[in-house]
């Protein structure tokens, strides 16, 4: 250490070690704890003698233990950077560190880094889940009230090459495509493979491709991109990997499209049939367009009559056309053609998919129905019957049977219609209005139209079912049944009459009810009294069912052991009455 005290002008002692300076201070080069002690400096002159005592301390030096080194680290470890020292025991430390020059605030940084040292003489860092980004020189500055002193790590991160550069579409082919990029930088880990991956507009995002690489003059790589699809805009990028992992991608390329050449792909699902008298309907799925190959792409359709040897072919120039129609009058109802469709474009002709039979349109059913008759089952429900045409594979089968249905308000050609399919006979429409007149024709259908109507039916509804429910409910229980009693319900004027009652009982919410009907208003059930049930009366008439009533539970009531007295049944009948209104529940 170097000492220096204020002297002004006077006498010293000469030392090695020791001089005055101009300006009269005292310097000791190398202190040493022996040069600790009291210092006088006495000055004089024609006036007198001057003279100041001061002390001079001697601390250790402060030392960094730590030898300055290189740490090589893998992107995604953690590190100690390591900052060791001996010091006077006196003397406060102050650890600062630096990250090339500039200092770190703890605390910021995304907690990447944190102090670690716990001593008072070490103030290491940590260092979490390096990145690339964190490489550089480290600096670990001490400081104490009487000295200063640094030290600085070089830490080296290795990880996955960086993005390679400048991609470019050297040529092109039909199938192939020739790439050249520059490499980006390897992050300290030599580059082993690259990636090459493209897309179209039509993919969902990047695939990888097969490659073929090779270095050209060490600065610039090629390699040949195979089994692309013709006339077909690709992009490219490249992904470069070494034994760290594979990097993030370049750029992408430039859009470049691949030369066309002749179609190879065939329509799928070749079909038809239906349509109008006199017409071979044929239809195909339309070939997705990176599959077409090339500009002016259309579809070449092949028919005949079967048994016939020439076919009869018509362009189609839509790409996107899905359906083609002959119609000539000579074509019979539902005869058999056979059909293949093949594909085209300005390169050359493609090949035709497999034949297919297709069936022309038919003729619609010539006749009509018979014996039509229709009937009014409830308020709401009609049921209609007839006799079947004859049912076969003929020029003019029959699907099903249309049944058209309307009031006298209403017009017959914008009325409901109601299908059946198969050989049926009969069928019941539904959601109808209460005590209205219905007017109703049948035809025999199939996949040219329908056939002429039937003569017209009519049916009237019924008036709708009584909507006042029973009512004074009221049970009681004698041995093993269950007497249920209630007033009669009295429809109104424009009701149907009741013409009986149906009591619905089960065991539980979630079983299926029990039903019985009677023309009473009270039944017996033989039913078990150990056992809870759920009851609930409907009126019905010809109209259909009415309103329910509330919905009531019997508890259980365990019955005597024996047969008992009258007088114990009696008893117990009367104990077991019970009013509605006092059970009530939701429906069943």
């Amino acid at each position: 250490m170097i000492a220096a005290l204020p002297l002004g002008k006077r006498k010293c002692a000469k030392h090695k070690r020791i001089s005055i300076l101009d300006n009269g201070n005292l310097r000791i080069w190398n202190a040493t704890k022996s040069d600790a002690g009291l210092f006088t400096c006495m000055a004089r002159n024609q006036f007198g003698v001057a003279s100041s005592t001061g002390s001079v301390t001697i601390k250790e030096a402060t030392v960094i233990t730590t030898l300055p080194t290189t740490l090589d680290i893998t992107v995604g470890e953690s590190v100690v950077l390591p900052c060791q020292v001996s010091h006077d025991p006196s003397l406060e430390l102050k650890f600062t560190w630096f990250f090339n020059e500039q200092l770190i605030y703890f605390g910021n940084h995304e907690g990447f880094f944190e102090k670690v040292g716990g001593q008072h003489s070490a103030g290491d860092i940590m260092i979490r889940n390096i990145q690339l980004r964190h490489a550089g020189k480290y600096t670990c500055a001490v400081q104490t009230k009487v000295d200063s002193i640094s030290i600085a790590v070089d830490l080296v991160v290795r990880g996955p090459p960086g993005p390679p550069t400048s991609i470019q579409v050297e040529e092109i082919t039909d199938t192939t495509a020739s790439l050249s990029w520059r490499p980006g930088p390897d992050n300290h880990s030599p580059i082993t493979a690259y990636t090459i991956q493209a897309r179209t507009p039509f993919s969902l995002g990047w695939q990888a491709v097969t490659t073929v690489p090779e270095v050209v003059g060490g600065h610039r790589l090629t390699a040949t991109v195979i089994d692309l699809s013709p006339w077909v805009e690709y992009e490219y990028r490249v992904l470069a990997g070494n034994t760290i992992g594979t990097g993030e991608p370049s750029k992408p390329s430039k859009q470049a499209r691949t030369k066309g050449t002749s179609p190879k792909v065939t329509p799928a699902n070749v079909s038809g049939g239906g349509g109008s008298r006199s017409e071979l309907v044929i239809t195909w799925e339309p070939v997705p367009e990176e599959q077409q190959n090339g500009p002016g792409f259309g579809y070449v359709v092949a028919f005949r009559p079967h048994g016939a040897t020439g076919w009869m072919q018509a362009a189609v120039t839509s790409a996107e056309a899905s359906k083609y129609i002959f119609k000539n009058d000579t074509i019979q109802p539902f005869s058999p053609f056979q059909v293949k469709v093949g594909v085209y474009n300005n390169e050359g002709e493609g090949p035709f998919g497999p034949v297919t039979t297709i069936n022309s349109a038919e003729e619609e059913p010539g006749r009509a129905p018979t014996r039509v008759h229709a009937k009014s089952l409830s308020a709401s429900e009609i049921e209609v019957l007839w006799k079947a045409l004859p049912w076969n594979t003929s020029k003019k089968r029959v699907l099903g049977y249309e049944l058209r249905y309307w009031t006298r308000s209403e017009r017959e050609d914008t009325t409901s219609v109601l299908r059946t399919v198969g050989n049926q006979t009969s069928t019941i429409i539904r959601g109808v209005k209460s005590s209205t007149t219905y007017y109703i024709s049948v035809r025999a259908y199939n996949t040219a139209g329908t056939g002429p109507p039937s003569p017209t039916v009519n049916a009237t509804t019924k008036k709708p079912p009584p909507s006042q429910p029973p009512g004074k409910v009221s049970w009681n229980t004698s041995n093993s049944k269950i007497i249920l009693n209630w007033e009669r319900v009295k429809a109104l004027e424009n009701e149907s009459e009741v013409t009986g009652y149906k009591v619905l009982y089960k065991k539980n919410r979630h079983s299926r009810p029990h039903v019985m009907e009677t023309n009473t208003t009270s039944v017996e059930l033989a039913l078990p009294t150990d056992e809870d049930y759920i009851i609930q009366i409907k009126p019905f008439g010809e109209g259909g069912e009415g309103s329910s009533s509330r919905q009531i539970t019997i508890p259980r009531i365990p019955g005597p052991n024996a047969v008992g007295s009258a007088s114990k049944v009696s008893t117990l009948s009367a104990l077991s009455t019970i009013a509605l209104s006092f059970t009530a529940r939701t429906s069943l």
